[in-house]
């Protein structure tokens, strides 16, 4: 796993929550486990542009905070499910809230991410 140079300070909620969700796939594997997707194949199909790669290390820290439990099967070839543990069923109303807020600001946003504007008005 990654170890950062410089240690964050975990005393804000935020800063936690920030430093569980932190990579670009992990808050859509929460709400695609949700939704009933467990396998690791089922979720890459979903997620076309992600790497498997960058899928197994995002599952791996996902499962490390306790966010997803992972089952190994015993058969050939392995089967690997993942479930949500009652921790990551927490984040869903988070995750959802971000969501929306990013629909509602769309299109301030997506100009600022693809360089058209300076700021945000306001």
């Amino acid at each position: 796993m990654y170890q950062k140079k410089i240690a964050n300070t975990l005393t804000c909620g935020s800063v936690l929550t920030k430093e569980v969700l932190h990579g670009k796939w992990k808050s859509t594997l929460l709400v695609c486990m949700a939704q009933g997707i467990q396998r690791p194949s089922a979720m890459q199909r979903m997620l076309p542009s992600a790497s498997r790669r960058v899928l197994n290390v995002q599952l791996s820290e996902l499962e490390h905070h306790g966010l997803i439990s992972k089952t190994i099967f015993p058969e050939l070839p392995p089967k690997v499910e993942y479930h949500l543990t009652d921790l990551g069923r927490s984040l869903l109303p988070v995750i959802e809230v971000m969501e929306q807020w990013g629909n509602a600001h769309r299109t301030e946003l997506e100009q600022v991410l693809a360089g058209n504007i300076a700021e945000l008005p306001g």
